[in-house]
């Protein structure tokens, strides 16, 4: 019988090597392992049913038995969240790092737990107008129910306004492990650290990116495989790129910009302007504007691309 232990042992000595381990090998401090994107997604699920109660989880809650569901929801999300929110402060903490306290670690993990639950009625707010704006922008929706049951806008939304206020509130990590959940389940692509305003909405959504920097107004509307990034990355003296500089656009109020368009670099886009599919934007537009491709006129309408 064919014996390979001794390559067994050689490979396991090149992987535990502390070369080939450098920059991959996160070390646990005091048994606090990496946030679990299994929990993160139980998190999610109780999110939506939290904000949206009888369209996601148990579907036959009363009225009469809202208050009770909602405590046990609450419940459950503040004893799961604060686990994460303790995983994530302590994989910014260097290993190394005397100085660490597991004890006040765990306090401040409790204290951004209970200001995200407090945040939550202004979360479903703003998501309130988010489901009014994709409902007034398809014609094809027939009531807010199809909008948070069917459109993946609303599910992304749910996970980006959550992972924002943690961002918000200086959680390492988290933030983006919940908008690339979201990622994953729609193709909307959401950086946690993005401002976004009120009656934002995505129609149909696949592929859609909006980076770290980007400030986007109120009442915008995106179409698919629209990209909001950056045109550059502008390097220090040794060649490496600067993080945490605004390079990506400013949407302004009432803008809308459809499918395939590409915004590149710190641009404003101004207010109720409107940029046509397969668009490519790296200069200021002013507000007002209608920048299209391919317009043609048929009958006395406009018709083209993104009208």
């Amino acid at each position: 019988m064919y014996n390979n232990n001794h390559i067994i042992s050689e490979t396991v000595d090149n992987l535990a090597s502390e070369e080939s381990l450098e920059k991959l090998f996160h070390k646990v401090r005091d048994n606090v392992p990496l946030p679990s994107n299994d929990a993160l997604n139980q998190i999610i699920t109780l999110a939506r049913e939290i904000l949206f109660p009888g369209y996601f989880g148990q579907s036959k809650v009363s009225v009469d038995s809202l208050k009770y569901h909602m405590g046990v929801n609450l419940e459950k999300f503040f004893r799961l969240l604060k686990k994460q929110v303790m995983a994530g402060l302590c994989f910014a903490i260097d290993p190394n790092d005397d100085c660490f306290c597991v004890d006040e670690t765990r306090k401040k993990a409790i204290e951004i737990t209970n200001e995200v639950i407090k945040k939550l009625p202004e979360i479903r707010n703003v998501l309130a107008t988010d489901v009014e704006a994709a409902f007034n922008g398809d014609p094809a929706a027939t009531s807010f129910g199809e909008i948070i049951s069917c459109y993946p806008v609303i599910r992304t939304l749910s996970n980006y306004r959550l992972a924002h206020e943690l961002h918000l509130l200086g959680v390492p990590l988290i933030p983006r492990m919940i908008t690339e959940l979201a990622h994953s389940e729609t193709g909307i692509d959401i950086h946690p650290a993005a401002q976004i305003g009120h009656h934002f909405t995505i129609d149909h959504g696949t592929g859609v990116v909006i980076g770290a920097t980007c400030i986007i107004g109120n009442n915008v509307k995106l179409y698919q495989g629209v990209t909001l990034g950056a045109l550059s990355f502008p390097l220090d003296q040794d060649g490496n790129p600067i993080k945490g500089i605004a390079r990506h656009p400013i949407l302004e109020d009432d803008v809308i910009i459809y499918s395939n368009a590409t915004i590149l670099g710190r641009i404003t886009i101004g207010k109720g302007s409107v940029i046509g599919a397969n668009k490519w934007v790296t200069d200021n537009v002013a507000s007002n504007s209608k920048i299209y491709k391919n317009v043609k006129i048929h009958h006395g309408f406009e018709n083209g691309y993104g009208i």
